[in-house]
């Protein structure tokens, strides 16, 4: 019977080994469930805690502008903008800078966020406004100002930008306190008509050709 019992021998071999192959299986999958479980793991914890500030900004359509004050370089353009963080750190615009570009003459002016609300010139003689200050954007939040620009001092030229109808260039650039980068919206925006008597009580709207809002792309740190 010396055969049987070899047979039996075999059967036993194949059995250890099937059943080792089987843990061996287990095992391997077990890893893999575990390494899976820790990307998710990882990434759940970059995506609620560790992603930084990523901030992103809105320009609608329509903006306004006035040049209220004769025989001085003074204008003011407003701008309703929209800021977004998506990142899982808070964020902090410390100032907003535009700069208007008539692409005729070639010639660019700077201007700087000086206030919040919407432009009147009986609100402009009270005072009637927020002053611009940094803004906080905790993190997946976002937040909607109208933004008053100024024309940045007496050495601003020419006095007059926008004065003739037609398209003009603005670019919005943000200085955000957690990021190098600095969030930029280039955006056109056209004149139909000038008429200075608007400057009396209100302001002269610039539209874009295509009625669609502008925005920028993420800030990276």
């Amino acid at each position: 019977m010396s055969w049987l019992g070899g047979r039996n021998a075999i059967s036993d071999n194949a059995d250890i080994a099937t059943q080792a192959a089987s843990g061996s299986s287990g095992g391997t999958l077990a890893v893999f469930v575990s390494a899976i479980a820790l990307v998710f793991s990882g990434y759940s914890l970059w995506e609620t805690s560790l992603k930084a500030a990523d901030v992103r900004a809105f320009v609608p359509p329509v903006i306004q502008f006035a040049a209220p004050y004769q025989n001085t370089n003074f204008e003011m353009i407003a701008v309703p903008v929209t800021l977004t963080n998506e990142g899982a750190r808070s964020a902090t615009i410390l100032s907003i800078e535009l700069a208007v570009t008539d692409p005729r003459a070639k010639v660019t002016k700077r201007f700087y966020a000086a206030d919040f609300g919407r432009w009147t010139m009986e609100r402009t003689r009270t005072g009637a406004y927020e002053p611009f200050a940094p803004i906080a954007l905790p993190s997946r939040t976002s937040r909607t100002e109208s933004v008053l620009f100024y024309t940045r001092g007496e050495g601003e030229k020419p006095a007059e930008l926008i004065r003739e109808p037609g398209p003009y260039q603005f670019t919005l650039t943000f200085d955000v306190a957690e990021s190098k980068a600095k969030p930029t919206v280039t955006f056109e925006r056209s004149l139909l008509g000038y008429d200075a008597r608007a400057f009396n009580e209100g302001t002269l709207p610039l539209y874009s050709s295509d009625w669609h809002a502008a925005g920028s792309g993420s800030a990276q740190p």
